[in-house]
């Protein structure tokens, strides 16, 4: 399982159902958030990781291992766990929730809160990919900075043993080896198509 299939496989396709039906909003907005919501996701767990946040990520990914996604009809169904949701987006957004939610509304047409509810719903199935990553590769806690950087458009992907098949480059929008905000802008029309 690679990351594309979280986003534009069926494990996509469930998640945007779920986020649309627990909303009330049509497919079209919840693909926007969610095909936003989880490069968002990456790039701040990233960061957090480069700031010298890996061992805490690493026991995060001790707890979200990857299970989830072995019944995400299951978690969905159920509504997702909005309160793990929301203590991830503290932990890895802090303080800039609102800002990534407005980025995300401006873009979907969604409001902040129900933009928040769909980063709760998607923060604990990105935490069960990256678990899942962090088992099958066998990461330690010094591979989680090269395993996040292979993800957002890093170059590490072969030292954190993760083949993306390319991935990397469908994130990087514009080339220049990051993900940022003109990445985001450019992926949202691209998603699930």
């Amino acid at each position: 399982m690679d990351l594309s299939s979280l986003l534009q496989g069926a494990m996509g396709q469930q998640i945007v159902g779920s986020a649309a039906k627990q909303l009330g909003i049509n497919e079209t907005q919840a693909q926007t958030a969610v095909g936003a919501a989880i490069p968002f996701l990456l790039t701040a767990l990233n960061k957090n990781a480069q700031s010298g946040g890996a061992n805490g990520i690493n026991s995060a990914l001790e707890k979200h291992d990857g299970n989830i996604l072995d019944n995400l009809a299951g978690f969905l169904n159920q509504g997702g766990n909005q309160q793990d949701g929301l203590g991830i987006l503290n932990h890895v957004l802090g303080n800039n929730q609102s800002n990534v939610a407005n980025a995300i509304g401006k873009q979907s047409g969604l409001d902040t809160g129900q933009v928040i509810k769909i980063l709760a719903l998607v923060a604990p199935i990105v935490m069960g990919f990256l678990g899942k990553q962090k088992q099958q590769n066998n990461v330690q806690a010094g591979g989680i900075t090269d395993l996040l950087g292979s993800l957002v458009g890093g170059t590490n992907a072969a030292s954190a043993g993760v083949n993306l098949g390319g991935f990397e480059k469908f994130l990087d929008q514009d080339g220049d080896g990051k993900l940022g905000a003109s990445d985001v802008a450019g992926l949202l029309g691209k998603f699930f198509k």
